[in-house]
């Protein structure tokens, strides 16, 4: 056997560890990709090649090119490199023959920094340079083999790119700092653009990869937009035959500045299969991203509706449905969760139904408060003692404070009513799953005083004339029926007016239990049971 051919023969075999397993877990800055789950989109894409090719093997077609357009640690690369070695054995018997025409015709990348191409290199070529002598490819001219990466700059326009929108504030950057400028979405003409990278003009079959998910958007704290959309619609623009992503789930119901890119992506038939892990760290170990993660399967020339398959603790649902069912505006993630929406829409108005639209009246949405409902921010700081009879109490991000009844600007005849609150956003502890992966869903909730009012950190669920109605709103709020139906419309951790969309309103002269409203709706065993393992009870001690 030669020098290349046992090289070859080493690095396309399986490591214990895997460094690309060890890698994964180090940083969730650029999520990278771990290989347990490469090798489960690989097997998406497998399966989706079979059914467009007369059930013929992806693998085995010398023909067929990949590019992962944002390569880090070069790990889907490397398996795909696995893959087609084994597949096109009777297509080229000879092993260095082989492994050079899969390296030099079929596998492309281009790198998000140049400490991840140098990865993706050394995992694909054995070698950071792909003529070197420890490379297994023999026939490339340019040390960077078919992994590309050049600097690149932002376009500045005024305070933030042109391309990615990343501000100028926080990436306007010396040289011997990365730009995060990536390659990919700062081109006008992307395939134009690939052919100057390559040196050739190359229609890519497959689009693969895990791309960034966010950048830093100079907002206080950790705040970020995201740009792994951007990515999903630049691969489009390449008209490859199947793309496929990792990228996070919050796009289904939420996300910042996401609305046109979820409205595209539902309304686009050839998604073809959607994998959603609620919780990411099943298949990142160790790194929690908000809302989960998920990968999806775009044919090209296959429409059709969606295999969507949910996966969380206690098993996983498969179920071929319309990304967007009618009267919904969002993906609803959870297989099991539609039957019960369609049958509180049909008892809600009066007969059958396929919409999952309620009617008009029955909508507890409707008395939920926008944001800032007394026109205080976030950032309020009141006084700490009282100092007029008629200031009023407020609660606040951290603690209560009084303040004037002048400096409420907004729902001044609230002030006096009972009132239910609850936190706008999840906490870590009632967003995250326990141990059998139920969620609290719902963080610091309660009752409001006549003369009590909040900032933006909260919003209202309601206000009444009584104390009495009020209970009898926060029993309805604190059931796991009402709960798993913000599960079913939010994303993420942010719980706007628009989570409340699906629950039903109720008549709150008397108080609600989860066997009441699970009578009231028809809910069976199954559906009951799905209910109560992904949401666990909430005290009324609040």
């Amino acid at each position: 056997m030669s020098t290349l051919s046992a090289k070859a023969e080493f690095t396309l075999k399986g490591h214990n560890p895997d460094v690309l397993t060890c890698i994964a877990s180090l940083s969730n800055d650029e999520v990278f990709t771990p290989p347990v789950l490469a090798n489960r989109v690989l097997d998406t894409l497998e399966l989706a090649w079979a059914e467009t090719n007369d059930g013929k093997s992806i693998w085995a077609d010398p023909t067929v090119t990949f590019i992962d357009p944002f390569t880090k640690s070069g790990v889907f690369l490397r398996e795909i490199v696995e893959r087609l070695n084994r597949g096109l054995v009777d297509e080229i018997p000879d092993l260095s023959e082989r492994v050079d025409h899969i390296l030099t015709k079929q596998v492309f990348g281009i790198g998000i920094t140049a400490l991840t191409s140098l990865i993706a290199r050394r995992s694909v070529y054995c070698s950071k340079d792909a003529t070197g002598e420890h490379s297994v490819a023999q026939s490339f001219d340019r040390d960077w083999g078919n992994i590309w990466f050049e600097r690149t700059e932002h376009t500045w326009a005024a305070d933030r790119c042109a391309y990615c929108g990343a501000p100028r504030s926080e990436y306007a950057r010396s040289k011997d700092l990365e730009t995060h400028a990536y390659p990919f979405i700062h081109a006008t003409d992307i395939k134009a653009q690939f052919k100057q990278m390559f040196g050739a003009e190359v229609q890519f079959d497959v689009v693969i990869g895990n791309p960034p998910y966010q950048l830093e958007d100079g907002g206080a704290g950790a705040s970020a937009m995201p740009i792994y959309q951007k990515f999903v619609d630049a691969a489009k623009a390449l008209e490859p035959r199947f793309l496929t992503m990792v990228i996070p789930s919050r796009w289904f119901a939420g996300g910042r500045g996401l609305a046109a890119f979820r409205s595209e992506m539902l309304s686009d038939d050839r998604v073809r299969v959607i994998a959603d892990f609620l919780d990411s760290r099943d298949v990142f170990p160790g790194v929690d991203v908000a809302g989960g993660v998920c990968y999806f399967l775009w044919n090209r020339e296959s429409r059709g509706e969606c295999l969507v398959s949910s996966h969380r603790k206690g098993g996983t649902s498969e179920v071929v449905r319309p990304l967007l069912e009618p009267g919904a505006d969002v993906f609803i993630r959870h297989n099991e969760g539609i039957s019960i929406l369609k049958k509180i829409v049909a008892i809600e108005s009066g007969a059958a139904t396929a919409s999952l639209a309620l009617p008009e009246g029955h909508r507890f949405a409707d008395q939920v408060s926008g944001q800032k409902p007394f026109g205080l921010r976030t950032f309020f700081r009141g006084s700490k003692v009282k100092s007029n009879i008629d200031d009023v109490l407020v609660l606040q991000s951290g603690g209560r404070s009084w303040a004037k009844r002048s400096e409420l600007t907004e729902a001044t005849h609230l002030i006096d009513r009972w009132k239910v609150f609850t936190s706008k956003s999840s906490s870590e502890h009632a967003g995250q799953a326990d141990k059998d992966g139920r969620r609290r869903v719902l963080s610091l909730t309660g009752i409001l005083e006549p003369g009590s009012v909040v900032t933006e950190t909260y919003v209202l669920l309601g206000d009444f004339d009584s104390e009495a109605e009020a209970r009898n709103c926060l029993s309805y709020v604190t059931t796991r029926f009402f709960r798993v139906l913000i599960v079913l419309r939010a994303s993420g951790q942010d719980i706007s007016r628009a989570a409340y969309a699906f629950i039903p309103t109720q008549d709150f002269s008397k108080p609600w239990t989860d066997e009441e409203l699970y009578a009231k709706y028809g809910l069976n065993d199954e559906e009951v049971a799905f209910i109560e393992s992904i949401v666990r009870p909430m005290s009324l001690n609040v």
